[in-house]
């Protein structure tokens, strides 16, 4: 995706869809859409997302690949995915680092993999077998995780980096994500995020946690935190012009809240890029 300054936007949610309607100048530059939310339907949902599409870059974001699972990638998800693309025409199709799935029964929960040999080259072989049957590159993103692995072969950066090396893919790298697992695990937030290879950095998401007990969670259901937009800055001082989507899908606030996460993201970018 080539633009001449970065792309700042929102998740396309149903609530703002009134508003969406009728009005066809916002704040936000793109948006980003719910793979599967629009997948089986013929209805108002679908009609949205291709009004939406008139006017602004759509991306598809899907819940249900199971990159991960060593039953394969379901191909009848596949065709519904590709069906939904080649009618959308979006910039970016992106799933998870994760897997839902196992013999035919479905988790609504993005799950961990331990960090090893043998789930990298089951990803690699299930990331080559969608990108072939898409006819595009995609995007997986890092999730977040509540437990660690004992087994783990290789850190979370270096599997990351092999996956992209290996298949061509993209990084989608949410940066909530990131400082949700620093947080509840105690490492260094951004010295994790230097260790990826910036080159595979595709999208970026923002998004804000909630925190309970003692622990963060990955809810997307506020706004943005300070630690994250620090984590931004120090992204996009480094590389600029990638493309953000801001994530708020529980507790969904009014679309102008939206627009005025945006307006601070581009507050960021607008700084950076002035003074290089």
């Amino acid at each position: 995706m080539n633009q001449k300054s970065t792309m700042i936007g929102v998740g396309l949610r149903p609530s703002h869809y009134p508003e969406l309607e009728v009005n066809s100048e916002t704040k936000v530059d793109w948006f980003e859409a719910i793979s599967e939310n629009y997948m089986n339907t013929e209805g108002r949902p679908l009609k949205m997302l291709l009004h939406v599409r008139k006017t602004y870059p759509v991306a598809l974001h899907g819940v249900g690949l199971s990159i991960g699972s060593h039953d394969g990638v379901s191909e009848v998800y596949l065709k519904k995915l590709k069906t939904l693309a080649d009618r959308v025409d979006p910039v970016i199709v992106s799933d998870h680092f994760c897997w839902s799935s196992i013999g035919g029964h479905y988790s609504h929960d993005l799950l961990p993999f331990p960090f090893q040999s043998e789930a990298l080259e089951n990803i690699c072989k299930n990331v080559e077998k969608v990108q072939d049957f898409l006819g595009r590159q995609i995007c997986l993103e890092n999730i977040s995780y509540y437990i660690k692995s004992k087994s783990d072969e290789m850190s979370e950066s270096h599997f990351i980096n092999e996956v992209c090396r290996r298949t061509g893919c993209g990084l989608l790298l949410d940066l909530n994500n990131v400082d949700v697992n620093a947080k509840n695990h105690g490492f260094h937030a951004f010295e994790f995020i230097k260790e990826l290879d910036f080159n595979n950095v595709k999208q970026i998401h923002l998004a804000g946690p909630s925190q309970e007990e003692g622990f963060v969670f990955d809810t997307h259901s506020t706004p943005v935190p300070e630690s994250v937009w620090t984590l931004y800055r120090q992204f996009t001082d480094i590389k600029k012009k990638v493309p953000v989507i801001i994530e708020w899908d529980e507790n969904i606030p009014s679309f102008d809240v939206l627009e005025g996460e945006v307006l601070k993201a581009r507050h960021i970018v607008t700084n950076l890029e002035a003074h290089p």
